[in-house]
């Protein structure tokens, strides 16, 4: 007699467990009643992730590199937040915890020009303003008084800016940043063999609107930027960086991806193996990443995809703090 009632609790039990299931899956859009966010640089809607509904924990904001996307797109197989994010889902963040900023657009204007990926649009000045208005949107949208910021690349120090410029850092509870130009990057020398100069390889010449701002660790962008105490504070920082490898700060091959001179935009011997530091800041250093880039098999690429970087990003954003 009793075995229609357990069976019929069987069912709503694992139908509800399926919908559980269901809402943990990181999708590739915003939901429908989030406001429109304009790209200033592109004059189209940002791209990105986010969810409807409740939240319990510091919402997440995910910022990919330059020339990379939130999730895989058209025109940029790439996109490995999207899978970082769901790691985090994984382990018990809601959907509506885990946010991403595309803040290039789909990488679909590279294919016509590739020059694209070293003028304004994919500069850190020009995205300030976007990072800024997404903020404010998801801290409206959640509810929550802050966020956590897990960066790659270019993110990094995107996110450090829009600190800066905003006195934001109360805003901002952890930080990872994770190999980021913090102090400039080795593609935009003069010499002939910064092959990265020629526009089929992005056009990084020092005149170029990227380089003007990471081609060297003297440049007024980074000298601002870096002026006094490099790290945000009081923000918690972790540094998750490549210790052995990674094409735009070591001269040596980093996977497919052949070295060029460790030179600064002005010509000058540079080291560049350090850029990814911040003072003050915990510190992860990694090797071996390329084995994580099944494309060209770098290192740079390789880290974002790292079950070591996921896992010490979760184990940093879930910490206590320390008494």
């Amino acid at each position: 007699m009793n075995r229609i009632p357990r069976l019929l609790s069987t069912l709503l039990t694992a139908g509800a467990f399926a919908c559980a299931q269901a809402q943990s899956v990181v999708g590739t859009s915003f939901p429908a009643n989030f406001p429109a966010i304009e790209d200033t640089s592109l004059a189209k809607p940002v791209i990105g992730f986010g969810a409807a509904g409740p939240i319990a924990r510091t919402p997440v904001i995910f910022l990919h590199g330059n020339n990379d996307t939130p999730f895989p797109t058209a025109c940029n197989p790439f996109g490995r937040v999207q899978a970082f994010a769901q790691y985090l889902a994984d382990r018990g963040y809601a959907t509506s915890e885990l946010w991403a900023l595309g803040y290039q657009g789909d990488q679909c204007n590279l294919a016509t020009d590739q020059t694209n990926r070293s003028r304004i649009a994919h500069t850190v000045a020009a995205n300030v303003p976007d990072l800024s208005r997404f903020v404010a949107a998801v801290l409206a949208y959640t509810g929550a008084h802050e966020v956590d910021i897990v960066a790659h690349s270019l993110g990094v120090p995107l996110a450090r800016e829009w600190m800066r410029q905003e006195d934001a850092d109360q805003k901002v509870r952890r930080f990872v940043a994770i190999d980021g130009p913090n102090h400039g990057i080795i593609n935009c020398s003069p010499n002939p063999l910064n092959y990265f100069q020629l526009p089929a390889a992005g056009g990084f010449t020092p005149a170029s609107e990227v380089c003007k701002e990471f081609g060297s660790p003297d440049t007024p962008f980074l000298k601002r930027l870096n002026r006094g105490d490099d790290r945000p504070s009081p923000a918690r920082v972790l540094v998750i960086r490549n210790a052995d490898k990674s094409f735009v700060y070591f001269p040596i091959q980093d996977g497919a991806i052949a070295p060029v001179p460790a030179e600064d935009s002005f010509g000058r011997a540079t080291d560049f193996s350090h850029s990814a530091r911040l003072e003050g800041a915990a510190e992860l250093n990694l090797i071996g990443q390329g084995a994580f880039d099944p494309i060209l098999g770098t290192s740079h690429l390789g880290i974002l995809n790292s079950p070591q970087t996921w896992e010490a990003t979760f184990e940093f954003l879930t910490a206590r703090p320390r008494r």
